[in-house]
């Protein structure tokens, strides 16, 4: 946090000396504080004994600083008095970071189509945590040299790495270009090269605060590049190995890795029935070493099933979702397919394929502007369920960072179980839906999430009509807090018709949705983090939703507020 709020004090901590009565007295201390009202003119009463026998003593309201400071001196002056000190306010660490794109990270806050990362930054930021990212290797930048550590290059043939030779220590991305169509294989197209290993680990681990870029998900982790693909991708031999050499395994003619990963991401595949048991082998060894394997479904709008390492046992599978919500057009499905997570859609599915037209929608990370070689490092979104699996991958290094005892299957349980559904449509199955990082984070620390009302009374909702729902809050003292929580169920075909605003008891509105003449889908399943903290807690809170358009209906089916 760069600079903190200006909090009035209400109270002060008064520690009497051990001998004292008012030491041990609470009717002493009661005493003491309306005598100390006498001299000051100020509202003085004993609160309660905190837990190592100081005084808690109200100041009856917020004392301006000369009030205050008038109390002290009067406790000072007190033999009796040990010390005297403010009752100050702390805040919890987790802000909003200053990095300058960070407001284009739609996939981290969102509430519709994101992942809810922020509410987990105040109890773990993935320090201590090596995700290893099996890839296209590192192109040097600004934004994530902090976080990257010394990683190794397992392409075994000389021509597809372009480096003069074969595995080495140097995971410097040489390019993935093709010069020309067919270069590699039947069908191949040529193209520039992709920086795919630098996306990747920004959307991991990009540093976060340092008023540049983007903001990583677990952006205290350390990123270790282990370069697989080169020209023309990369074969299953040396992807093995890598798997094998990442997470602390033994790999022949390789020196061992100095700092085995706990997390692997692999944002790659091929075309396989079935999962080739080179990999099956190098992933139940990484398991077995304590390292989650997180791998990208494919993208090719078909069963994951058919595609590998997507459809090997022992690791989590992840398809994408859309800024709406929704199954990426692109993205497998099936069974197999264990979570969903933020993947992007650059273009609509009826869009030119090749084209960028909706770049606002696309998972904007790390990247360098060369066409083949590497030039100067920039950022750019992209689109696929190779830009989805990091989201996991960030996830998996909170979670054991927050609890280092995890095992591989507690992290994949805890992501899948505290999955939301998807607000939008999944045909063919993906997973358990939505990751949430907050939530997943809360159940494995063991943080019960505050007190939480609600409303599940319907509230039909017609054409081109506002309505409320309202919750009555009691029993809170103070403010509400800085992230509010505001779970909203409707029911409504079209919901791009809605605008959706959060009402305090003051009158105070907050926007939490706006309408959009493009979002089609039904449905807003989602949860808001408001900061509330100028408000009173106590009193009716509303839900307003506005119909601002003709020819869809629904209602309110439910909705809380979780404090």
């Amino acid at each position: 946090m760069t600079s903190l709020p200006t909090a009035p004090v209400e109270k002060v901590i008064v520690t009497y000396k051990s001998k004292t009565s008012e030491a041990t007295s609470n009717t002493a201390a009661k005493t003491d504080a309306t005598a100390k009202a006498a001299e000051t003119g100020e509202s003085l009463s004993f609160e309660r004994r905190l837990a190592g026998g100081a005084a808690l003593v109200d100041l009856g309201g917020k004392a301006s600083k000369k009030d205050l400071g008038e109390v002290l001196d009067a406790f000072r002056a007190d033999p009796s008095v040990a010390s005297v000190e403010p009752d100050i306010r702390a805040y919890a660490m987790a802000v909003t970071p200053n990095d300058t794109e960070y407001t284009k990270q739609w996939d981290l806050f969102e509430a519709t189509g994101g992942m809810n990362v922020p509410g987990a930054w105040d109890k773990t930021t993935g320090s201590g945590v090596t995700v290893a990212v099996v890839d296209t290797g590192y192109a040097a930048h600004t934004d994530l040299a902090a976080n990257v550590i010394s990683g190794y290059d397992f392409i075994s043939t000389a021509a597809d790495a372009r480096d003069g030779n074969g595995r080495d220590s140097d995971a410097k991305d040489e390019g993935d270009w093709n010069a020309t169509d067919g270069e590699c294989g039947t069908g191949s197209k040529a193209g520039n090269s992709s920086w795919h290993g630098t996306h990747v680990a920004g959307t991991i681990a990009a540093t976060a605060g340092n008023s540049k870029g983007v903001a990583g998900i677990a952006y205290s982790a350390k990123i270790q590049p282990v370069r697989v693909l080169g020209k023309c991708g990369g074969s299953s031999a040396d992807i093995a190995d890598a798997i094998t050499w990442a997470s602390g395994g033994t790999v022949p003619g390789v020196p061992a890795n100095p700092n085995p990963a706990k997390v692997i991401n692999m944002s790659l595949g091929g075309a396989s029935a079935t999962c080739p048991s080179v990999y099956q082998n190098a992933i139940n060894g990484a398991v077995s070493r304590g390292t989650t394997v997180v791998v990208a479904a494919g993208n090719s709008n078909a069963n994951a099933s058919g595609f590998t390492p997507a459809n090997c046992a022992n690791i989590i599978n992840v398809a994408s979702t859309s800024r709406e919500g929704n199954r990426s057009f692109y993205s497998n499905y099936g069974s197999i397919v264990d979570v969903a997570a933020p993947g992007g859609e650059t273009r609509r599915a009826t869009d030119t394929p090749g084209t960028v037209t909706t770049p606002e929608n696309g998972i904007l990370s790390t990247l360098n502007s060369g066409a083949t070689t590497q030039s100067t490092e920039n950022y750019k979104p992209y689109q696929g369920t190779s830009m989805a699996a990091p989201h996991i991958a960030g996830l998996a290094a909170l979670l054991k960072s927050a609890k280092s005892t995890l095992t591989p299957a507690e992290i994949e349980a805890a992501i899948k179980s505290n999955a939301r559904p998807l607000p939008g449509t999944c045909t063919g199955g993906c997973g358990t839906g939505i990751a949430d990082a907050a939530k997943t984070v809360n159940a494995v620390t063991g943080t019960t999430g505050g007190t939480t009302f609600s409303n599940t009374t319907d509230v039909t909702i017609a054409d081109n009509s506002t309505v409320s729902s309202s919750i009555a809050v009691t029993g809170r003292t103070g403010n509400a807090p800085a992230a509010l929580k505001v779970d909203v169920d409707i029911k409504h075909t079209w919901r791009g018709d809605l605008v959706i605003d959060l009402i305090a008891p003051d009158g105070t509105v907050r926007n939490l949705k706006a309408s959009s003449s493009s979002d089609s889908a039904d449905n807003v399943l989602a949860t808001y983090t408001v900061d509330a903290s100028s408000e009173v807690a106590n009193g009716t809170w509303k839900l307003q939703v506005r119909d601002v358009a003709s020819g869809d209906t629904g209602y309110i089916d439910a909705w809380s507020l979780t404090f």
